[in-house]
């Protein structure tokens, strides 16, 4: 079901016009469906309720408070990767037990913290970092949790800058280091090996990847002979940003993890982030000037790279819809462009799009993951707004930075 849809009167959210709330909000700002969100996990959670695992929401893709509060509320956990999404998943009053931290270069200070907050597993990605672990452990006089995480040297078919489990990569470890390192964790008195981990990329719209990384994982397991008592599957379940685009078959993985678990007596966990929250956000951004130039229409807009940064980032492509409907058209080379000052600072070229003027609004669809999250302050430019609406219902959840606190230092 999609909470965010263009109606008669225009692009609405739930049941509220989007051009309504831009007499409220200052644009650019970011704005979320709670009942899309709400949709996408409970949809995510039945597509996978024969294996009933540990849905653990990527704090990355998106690290709202209010977002993570409602998560929180139908059942998610957390996947973090940093002390301040720890801290954040902690804050939403999600329950330790239901926290993983991942990433490659976990600091001594985020290990304690992770440590002492006594989450579920700890994803270790280096010798060094198990020896770290079972030393301050062992100072702490706690014997902690860990999983190990795997790099089985698949592609996922996906973006080179969101592949993470090729053998080039930074991510995981190799099966013959892998094999080594496990046996080694068995030896050490204050880790213990409880977890399985792998995550192969992001955005993966391909089953053939999956199915080889569960051919690979069970391999593994046959070679270490160790009862996991978690194995996580990491996320990168890709989702359509257009009609043309095609999503991952929900339903297809979950045959292939049943089939997969069928001899094996451990908990599997999931670490989703796009999937549940990327169709349930929108950046609302008003057209400063339309210019013309090269036989080219710049649609010069108020929201810019810092705003949204897959697009420079990732050569992504968000749809750009208008807040109002017409039916009169432009033609010819348009390109979106944002102010910031950066030639990457471009959005969209289209051949054809509603007429549109300077003081008009649009909207770019599909930015509720990655969208917020990799913002920031290029060209000393504050972080915008984020709103939630709820039925006929909308709220300020997170507060424009203001220019004043942006220049003091």
């Amino acid at each position: 079901m999609n909470f965010i849809q263009l109606r008669s009167n225009g692009l609405c959210i739930e049941n509220i016009s989007a051009f309504r709330l831009t007499k409220k909000y200052r644009t650019p700002f970011y704005c979320y469906s709670l009942a899309q969100l709400r949709n996408n996990f409970l949809r995510f959670n039945n597509v996978f309720k024969n294996i009933k695992p540990i849905i653990c929401f990527s704090v990355k893709s998106n690290s709202n408070l209010t977002l993570l509060r409602e998560l929180r509320k139908i059942g998610s956990g957390a996947d973090v990767v940093s002390i301040g999404e720890l801290l954040k998943a902690i804050k939403a009053g999600i329950h330790s037990k239901k926290i993983v931290f991942s990433g490659v270069g976990k600091t001594e200070e985020e290990i304690n913290k992770a440590i002492k907050k006594r989450i579920l597993l700890i994803n270790v990605e280096s010798e060094s970092e198990v020896i770290l672990i079972n030393k301050i452990s062992k100072k702490l006089s706690k014997k902690t949790s860990i999983g190990i995480r795997f790099n089985p040297n698949i592609s996922g078919n996906t973006h080179k800058k969101i592949s993470t489990g090729n053998k080039g990569e930074k991510f995981g470890l190799l099966y013959s280091d892998c094999v080594n390192l496990c046996k080694k964790i068995q030896k050490m008195k204050n880790v213990k090996l409880e977890g399985l981990s792998v995550h192969i990329g992001s955005q993966i719209t391909d089953i053939k990847p999956f199915k080889n990384m569960l051919s690979t994982l069970d391999k593994l397991i046959e070679r270490l002979k160790i009862n996991f008592k978690f194995i996580d599957l990491g996320g990168g379940m890709g989702i359509s940003y257009s009609n043309k685009e095609k999503k991952l078959n929900l339903k297809k993985y979950s045959q292939l993890v049943e089939k997969f678990m069928k001899n094996k007596d451990a908990k599997i966990i999931f670490e989703p982030g796009r999937v549940i929250v990327g169709d349930a956000g929108v950046l609302i951004s008003k057209i400063l000037y339309i210019k013309e130039s090269a036989n080219k229409k710049f649609i010069i807009l108020d929201a810019g790279m810092n705003d949204l940064m897959r697009p420079a980032l990732y050569n992504a492509k968000h749809q750009i819809i208008p807040l109002k409907k017409t039916n009169k058209k432009f033609t010819g080379n348009i390109e979106f462009v944002g102010p910031v000052c950066e030639s990457s600072d471009k959005f969209l070229n289209q051949k054809v799009f509603v007429k549109i003027k300077e003081g008009d609004y649009v909207s770019f669809t599909h930015v509720g993951a990655y969208g917020m999250s990799l913002s920031s302050n290029y060209n000393i430019r504050p972080t915008i707004a984020e709103v939630m609406v709820t039925g006929s219902n909308h709220k300020l959840i997170r507060k424009r930075q203001s220019l004043e606190n942006l220049v003091k230092n």
